[in-house]
């Protein structure tokens, strides 16, 4: 995949949601734009980690954006002790305004996503805009799916590194732990509970048949790719999950590490020695792309 040598443009911008909530966002826009990404992220990651990705794909002629769900990274506007957010909020207004905000009559709009980033998709209420969706280490969460030890860890870190933090701060300091942004109540409230279910929220008795069902609604191709060394997110957990989406064309793809690709777990699939993975992305969307 040849790159694109002339040079690509940077914008910072913002996006209203339905609620009047504003979205940090940011395009990466090639000289003529031969289809648009959007970068639905995971939980906790702030947009400006896919950057490397998203110059890729604009350099490659991809218009590319990238965005923070409201009270992470840079739509972060107040204090996290009493914001009011969910992982359905991030779903159904944030990721469904980027999605109204993005698509155009001129070319196709396909979503790139990490983690979080399939589940919100079958969630959203406008995603027949979406040509297809490429997504990576997407996954039901349950520690059954996790080798061993992994599995202990977040089993302590579940049931009493965050809830003792969580308590204290009135929000979930994920900062502290190194493990990215620091998290609204009402998301780690859900993500916790979610987590004890092999298939996520699907096994989930309060989750509403109209969500399951809008799931099942998904028509377009979506591939998942995990990583074999991706402990949260493992081929066994992404089949789990996947299924919801059971009229989407779906391909399920395990990466294998190689010598130039040795290590992945579940946040290298963005990082600059993973760009064979992009370069799968980009030709995959090239395949699926109808105008």
């Amino acid at each position: 995949m040849s790159h694109n040598t002339e040079a690509i443009t940077v914008n910072s911008f913002t996006i209203t949601t339905s609620d009047d909530f504003k979205l940090a966002a940011t395009s990466y826009e090639p000289p003529a734009p031969i289809a648009n990404i959007i970068i639905a992220g995971a939980t906790g990651v702030p947009q400006d980690f896919y950057r490397r990705f998203s110059r890729f794909a604009a350099k490659n002629g991809y218009r590319t954006i990238t965005f923070d769900y409201r009270g992470i990274s840079k739509s972060k506007t107040q204090d996290l002790n009493g914001f009011k957010a969910s992982f359905t909020d991030w779903a159904t207004l944030d990721l469904a305004a980027v999605v109204d905000e993005i698509v155009d009559d001129k070319s196709e709009t396909f979503m790139v996503a990490h983690s979080f980033g399939g589940h919100a998709f079958g969630q959203l209420p406008n995603h027949q805009k979406i040509a297809g969706m490429y997504v990576f280490a997407t996954g039901a969460g349950w520690r059954g799916w996790m080798p061993k030890y992994e599995s202990i860890r977040v089993n302590i870190m579940w049931n009493a590194i965050l809830p003792t933090l969580t308590f204290l701060k009135g929000y979930t300091p994920m900062s502290m732990l190194g493990m990215g942004e620091d998290l609204p109540f009402g998301v780690y409230q859900r993500w916790r509970k979610w987590c004890k279910y092999p298939h996520y929220f699907f096994d989930d008795p309060k989750v509403s048949t109209a969500m399951k069902e809008k799931f099942a609604e998904v028509k377009v191709p979506i591939v998942a790719a995990n990583a074999v060394d991706d402990s949260w997110a493992t081929p066994r957990s992404r089949d789990a999950f996947i299924k919801g989406y059971k009229n989407a064309d779906v391909t399920c793809k395990d990466i294998l590490l190689t010598p130039s690709l040795p290590k992945v777990g579940h946040m290298g699939y963005f990082r600059p020695e993973s760009e064979k993975l992009w370069i799968d992305v980009l030709e995959w969307i090239t395949v699926n792309k109808k105008d």
